[in-house]
């Protein structure tokens, strides 16, 4: 009887201990789930990947490209040219020979309807688009519309009787350092390829248009990326993969899906984009302009000229007047101002709250619409006399001229009749060098070329595809 009962409570001691190290276990395991769940780490991305994939498309498109038929033009212009006798002599009247030029890209369907968004410069120019489903269909596509200046373009597929996989658009806004992202898209031409990564920074300004505001990112994006969506754990497009650093790796770029709605909304509505406007140019403050206007900080935008007879001027904005805050956001750089006026509706009353000789004025001004007309007199008014509009070396600039080199700037337009074009500057060329000084980037030109003075001739040392020569520009 005795043996029975010790063996019975040492039958109990056991379930006892084997049950509190099940519990125990348990418990780990509870808290190491917590822990993943509270850091965010996911196991796997497979089934976000599946669920994302089917929406994400290839785009292929073809364009005809025109080269010059006549030899050695591009050296000279057109009044100066010496071999144009020579050529119209032995070889007659010579056409532009005409090629065509294939090139990849991503994209993605928003609806059923077959409204398909992805980047300007995928399409850009093309004589044909064809788009490629991930089950292999494949369909004719129209442009809709697009908008250079944010590098975004909607197209569209014929839907009917098709049951097209769509994605969801998110709200990049909520999008944090550190988050996880996962990007499709078509690199290199390798189909529906998966990258993941994280946001690694939210307003970033790459010099690419006067509205940048790129969601940065380390998940890989390469070429033929372009298009395709960046999306979040949920499966919800947070930005649209567009612009890579060719010098770094784990450095991409996406426009954020929350500034893209509304023009893609507008594209839709009218294959065109509307903005507002009101007629200032702006710069920014360094630390030296603060302490030259009696600045407590370099927050805001600092106002370089009214244009005469815009909605500024007629509201009584100055020259030398500091923007803080727009329709009650904050102004804290420069390049916040842009934006928040080319999204302000047109004809809509805003307050502008600025900062003149230290005190703070609160200005109300309607807003009036950005045209071509208005953009050109403020290029003009803030530009230099040359006739010459130049930028960075970007994504959408190779794209669209087909450029090899990293430094410089390129020329992007000349001015009809101008002292550019007299001296047979064409857009497409990389302007290396101003006055023997070597010209990285649109800082450097920007520099030099107001160090310049008006009266005398600039020498220039131009990169183009069949060589690299000095150009004389005179300024008087």
């Amino acid at each position: 009887m005795k043996k029975k009962t010790i063996s019975a409570v040492i039958a109990i001691i056991f379930l006892s201990v084997f049950a509190g190290f099940l519990i125990g276990a348990q418990s780990g395991c509870d808290k190491a789930k917590s822990r993943s769940e509270y850091i965010g780490f996911p196991q796997s991305f497979a089934d976000l990947a599946e669920k994302v994939k089917p929406a994400v498309v290839n785009i292929s498109t073809e364009t005809t490209v025109k080269m010059p038929g006549r030899p050695f033009r591009h050296f000279f212009g057109p009044e100066e040219d010496p071999f144009r006798d020579f050529s119209h002599r032995f070889f007659g009247d010579i056409p532009d020979r005409e090629f065509k030029q294939q090139s990849l890209g991503s994209g993605f369907i928003i609806d059923k309807d077959g409204y398909i968004i992805t980047n300007n410069h995928v399409v850009e120019d093309a004589d044909e688009i064809k788009v490629k489903l991930a089950d292999g269909r494949e369909f004719g596509a129209k442009v809709v519309g697009r908008d250079p200046k944010t590098d975004l373009a909607l197209i569209k597929i014929s839907s009917i009787f098709i049951n097209l996989p769509t994605l969801a658009l998110g709200d990049s806004d909520k999008m944090r350092v550190g988050d996880w992202v996962l990007a499709v898209g078509n690199p290199f031409g390798l189909e529906h390829t998966v990258t993941q990564g994280i946001i690694s920074a939210t307003g970033r300004v790459i010099g690419s248009g006067p509205y940048d505001n790129f969601l940065q990112t380390d998940a890989p994006i390469n070429p033929g990326n372009s298009g395709g969506p960046l999306v979040n754990l949920k499966g919800e497009v947070i930005g649209i993969n567009s612009a890579i650093n060719p010098a770094g790796q784990g450095i991409g770029f996406a426009i954020p899906i929350s500034m893209a709605k509304t023009i893609i909304s507008q594209i839709k509505e009218t294959g065109k984009v509307v903005r507002g406007w009101i007629g200032v140019s702006v710069q920014s403050i360094t630390p030296e302009i603060a302490q030259a206007f009696e600045l407590n900080n370099t927050r805001g935008a600092l106002v370089s000229e009214v244009v005469p007879g815009s909605p500024a001027d007629s509201a009584g904005m100055k020259r030398g007047d500091v923007i803080v805050s727009f329709n009650g956001k904050d102004v804290h750089k420069m390049n916040d101002l842009p934006r928040v006026v080319a999204e302000t509706p047109v004809g809509k009353t805003v307050d502008i709250r600025i900062v003149r000789e230290k005190e703070e004025l609160v200005l109300k001004i309607k807003i009036a619409e950005l045209t071509e007309e208005k953009l050109a007199y403020q290029d003009r008014k803030t530009g230099d006399t040359l006739g010459l509009s130049v930028d960075d070396i970007t994504p959408r600039w190779r794209s669209r001229f087909g450029l090899r080199e990293n430094t410089g700037v390129v020329v992007v337009e000349v001015l009809p009749g101008s002292a550019a074009e007299k001296s047979g500057i064409a857009p497409g060329d990389i302007i290396k060098e101003v006055n023997h000084t070597a010209v990285h980037n649109l800082s450097d030109y920007n520099s030099i070329i107001g160090k310049s003075g008006r009266n005398k001739a600039v020498l220039f040392l131009i990169s183009r595809a069949d060589g690299i020569f000095f150009v004389t520009v005179d300024l008087s």
